[in-house]
């Protein structure tokens, strides 16, 4: 069985892109120091401010993270998930809609997964707190994304050396989503049939709906698909109305929150591990149960 130490990055991302990638590069430098095999950012992580503004940087944005990305990952020896970022539907069209993309590097520095987000955030909270992701953003085709992460060389938690016998034992598959995601269970049952031992959740969760849901809607997310939760997410006021919950999360496949980074900006570390995966699903094979 395989044991890693994953970290997920809380932000406070603002409307600017430079500054953002520079906290970006430490906090991955921070994670790699700890021991971190896989390193995942929040969503909206290189821009956080008005819609329209990302929406006008989108090409200069995408260029920035599809160089700087790659790169981190492979000066660091690290799996390096960016969480969402702008995507033109057409290369050049300054007026065509993005996509919200996720992508995972590779310690080689190979973009070895893309997802571009399914379902958008189109919601009235309030008079005042209005979303709609949809009149800029076009939703990703519908087909769940799944990677594997090869966790080969010595054990990063223990130094235990892999069995060498045993090739599988050293795959860990990672189920990709975005944010307003993780609403629609039915996705999270896809990830897991696809052989998902953890999903990843980056997110710009506001903040009343952040304080109503958010950890309930992770911990069903985990428990119903018995796989760990890695969550990081974006915290605080960002540009000047704007203001998300925060509350970066760890979840193990029985639901229990093994790191919460609360309100302030940093990086939460937890152990995923294979072994208590297969031994909570031996346990509670409801997976295996299902008839419908």
């Amino acid at each position: 069985m395989t044991t890693f130490l994953a970290a997920a990055v809380q932000m406070n991302s603002q409307p600017d892109l430079e500054r953002n990638m520079d906290q970006v590069g430490v906090d991955v430098a921070r994670a790699t120091r700890e021991g971190a095999r896989l390193v995942a950012l929040p969503e909206n992580f290189a821009y956080l401010g008005s819609e329209l503004g990302k929406h006008r940087q989108a090409d200069r944005i995408a260029e920035v993270v599809l160089e700087r990305i790659p790169a981190l990952a492979l000066e660091y020896g690290v799996y390096l998930l960016a969480g969402g970022f702008p995507v033109r539907t057409e290369p050049g069209n300054l007026r065509s809609r993005t996509y919200n993309r996720a992508i995972v590097a590779d310690p080689a520095g190979c973009i070895i997964a893309q997802y571009d987000k399914i379902h958008l955030f189109d919601i009235t909270l309030s008079d005042e707190e209005q979303y709609r992701e949809s009149s800029l953003v076009a939703p990703g085709k519908v087909e769940p994304v799944v990677c594997e992460l090869k966790m080969d060389g010595a054990n990063s938690v223990d130094n235990v050396p892999p069995d060498p016998t045993r090739e599988n034992n050293r795959i860990v598959r990672l189920g990709i989503s975005i944010c307003y995601d993780v609403r629609f269970p039915e996705l999270y049952r896809r990830l897991s049939e696809q052989g998902a031992d953890a999903l990843c959740i980056p997110s710009a969760f506001t903040r009343p709906t952040g304080e109503a849901h958010w950890e309930t809607l992770l911990r069903a997310r985990a428990i119903e698909n018995t796989c760990y939760v890695i969550a990081p997410a974006q915290t605080g006021m960002h540009g000047k109305k704007r203001t998300t919950h925060g509350h970066s999360m760890v979840i193990d496949p029985w639901g229990t929150v093994l790191a919460d980074a609360q309100k302030k900006p940093g990086v939460i570390y937890a152990e995923i591990d294979t072994g208590l995966l297969k031994e909570i699903r031996n346990k509670l094979p409801s997976l295996r149960h299902r008839r419908l």
